[in-house]
């Protein structure tokens, strides 16, 4: 099964038209024809089954025949990653993320960061491809990259669990005992350095609880997606 995204299609549509890149791999990638049809997501929870009606290597128009809805996760999840050096294993944690599932992520700067400027159009690229690959509905978040110091404070008042991935000698708990089934869920997950003992006070005094993820030291993008799959996990039944 291919699936196609278009982010402007929603129940109430009745045609679309592919951008460009679409277009061309639909004719010419696929060789579809008039007639075939093919299956989209608007990344907001549904699925169209539209039918193409006129085919061209750089606009292919289709009507939608039918589509269904699919709800979202039982629970959310929040990620704060700190941008690694490397940018091939930061958008291996986005690829992977978005086909764990995973509801918003935000780049965050720390003091320890290496990479403090992000491609944000290639990073959409990236979800969007996993999105389509992993045959998901739901297309996930990205936020702008933001300081530690401003992200933590924006989330003063929330109703979320936020939580700390921190590797300092602190006292931690694990994801299992601080997480409930169905609960809105932040992690932080620092940067190759760790986050700064200042970071971890800063963290403290707005709630975050301190966790650990295992006892090997973990890489940031491994963290993060361990962090992911936990959450995961914990919601099988």
């Amino acid at each position: 099964m291919n699936l196609f995204y278009h982010p402007n299609i929603d129940t109430s549509t009745t045609e679309i038209v592919f951008d460009k890149e679409e277009s061309r791999h639909i004719a010419k990638v696929l060789r579809k024809k008039e007639g075939d049809l093919l299956d989209v997501t608007n990344g907001k929870g549904n699925f169209f089954s539209v039918e193409i009606v006129s085919l061209m290597p750089k606009q292919c128009l289709a009507i939608v025949k039918d589509s269904r809805t699919i709800g979202p996760l039982p629970y959310q999840l929040h990620m704060a990653v700190a941008p690694t050096k490397n940018n091939d294993r930061f958008e291996w944690f986005l690829e992977k993320a978005t086909e764990i599932g995973i509801h918003r992520i935000t780049p965050i700067i720390c003091e320890h960061s290496e990479r403090r400027v992000i491609k944000k159009d290639r990073f959409e690229r990236i979800i969007e491809s996993a999105m389509k690959q992993s045959l998901k509905a739901h297309k996930p978040i990205l936020e702008d990259a933001v300081a530690f110091n401003e992200f933590i404070e924006s989330q003063k008042g929330s109703q979320s669990k936020n939580l700390m991935a921190f590797c300092g000698a602190v006292e931690k708990s694990t994801l299992k005992q601080q997480v409930a089934k169905n609960e809105s869920v932040v992690i932080l997950i620092g940067p190759e350095g760790d986050f700064s003992y200042k970071e971890y006070e800063l963290a403290k005094q707005y709630g975050f609880e301190v966790i650990t993820l295992g006892n090997s030291r973990l890489r940031t993008e491994t963290a993060a997606i361990a962090a992911c799959h936990g959450i995961s996990f914990l919601h099988q039944n």
